[in-house]
């Protein structure tokens, strides 16, 4: 995978070996991105099946629950990180109901099938994403992005990206206004990265400019990804989202978050639910100005890496089985039995 840490200054591929290097990875954001951390996750299955000593399916399948457990925990709010671990280990699990004398020999490559089926079908839900999206998107439109939702946080293509994406690779002339999204600069780092490889045209703004520029009528569209969304369409998703719904929807511009159905989770009746990471101070603290420390010597700070963005800011979910509008308590729903 690509070493998500190093960019822009370098593009470096990393290769995995063990489970415990993917959760790390996951952990300390080398791949990030909802769905790519969850196409990550089902890969690190794959490897905890091949690192498994177990001589029975009872105690193999114990082993996957472990290393299930430890994936899990390690980006709690991005709920296709668990989707996917969940789906690799309904396969075995149904394997085994079906047949308990399977042997070892068999379960292993399924794990590793599964795996590769999640990252197949992420390229191919998030191109569908694209054209739905796409169609959202006029001629000669200014749109903000928040954070990072390109080929870097998928397996492939991009979700709300990938709308622009898309929309650009239609013919359709577009500018895009892309967030630093404070702190780690997944914005600056990485989707202007992506969109200078597209041919996109871009400027970065900081995320305190947004305001300005949805007041001043020079953007028609806001457009940023998902973590999670809760069954009434609240989203959860990287921090700062959720202030700039509250100022596009304040001056009456579109806001639309672009994710798989894979992100939806109707176990959660609204967003207070969803759980919210706090990551490492230190993504605060440490970042510098001019090469020097922009905090005193001892300062804390807080670092919540999500919020929550309730419905009512929304105007649109993207996902790969079409374009849902409110009310999204019964159309999301509607969306994901479309899987089914």
């Amino acid at each position: 995978m690509i070493d998500q840490r190093r960019l822009p200054a370098a593009l470096e591929v990393i290769a995995l070996h063990t489970v415990g290097e993917v959760v790390e990875a996951i952990r300390n954001m080398t791949v990030r991105g909802a769905p790519a951390i969850g196409a990550a996750a089902a890969f690190g299955l794959a490897l905890a099946a091949n690192e498994s000593p177990a001589w029975s399916a009872e105690d193999f399948l114990a082993d996957l629950e472990t290393a299930a457990q430890s994936l899990k925990a390690s980006r709690p709010t991005a709920v296709n990180l668990a989707w996917a671990v969940d789906r690799v280990l309904t396969v075995i699990r149904e394997q085994l109901f079906k047949n308990q004398e399977t042997i070892l020999d068999d379960l292993r490559p399924m794990v590793l099938a599964e795996a590769q089926k999640i990252a197949d079908e992420d390229v191919e839900i998030n191109k569908r994403m694209g054209q739905y999206g796409a169609a959202l998107i006029e001629d000669g439109d200014t749109i903000i992005h928040h954070c990072n939702t390109g080929a870097l946080a998928v397996v492939d293509w991009g979700t709300a990206l990938g709308v622009i994406r898309t929309a650009h690779e239609q013919g359709k002339h577009l500018h895009v206004l892309v967030d630093e999204t404070r702190p780690r600069l997944q914005g600056s780092r990485l989707t202007a990265w992506e969109l200078g490889q597209y041919g996109i045209p871009y400027e970065i703004i900081s995320d305190n400019m947004a305001g300005y520029f949805l007041r001043s009528g020079q953007v028609q569209k806001v457009l940023f990804g998902a973590d999670r969304i809760s069954a009434n369409g609240d989203v959860a998703n990287k921090i700062g989202t959720y202030m700039l719904a509250l100022a596009a929807h304040e001056n009456g511009i579109p806001v639309y978050s672009v994710a798989p159905t894979s992100t939806i989770d109707l176990s959660l009746a609204n967003g207070s639910l969803i759980p919210i990471e706090e990551r490492d101070p230190d993504e605060v603290l440490g970042i510098q100005f001019h090469g020097e420390r922009v905090t005193p010597e001892g300062a804390r700070a807080r670092n919540p890496a999500f919020d929550v963005t309730p419905n009512r800011l929304i105007t649109a979910i993207v996902t790969e089985n079409g374009i849902v509008r409110p009310p999204f308590d019964v159309n999301l729903r509607k969306i994901v039995k479309r899987n089914l």
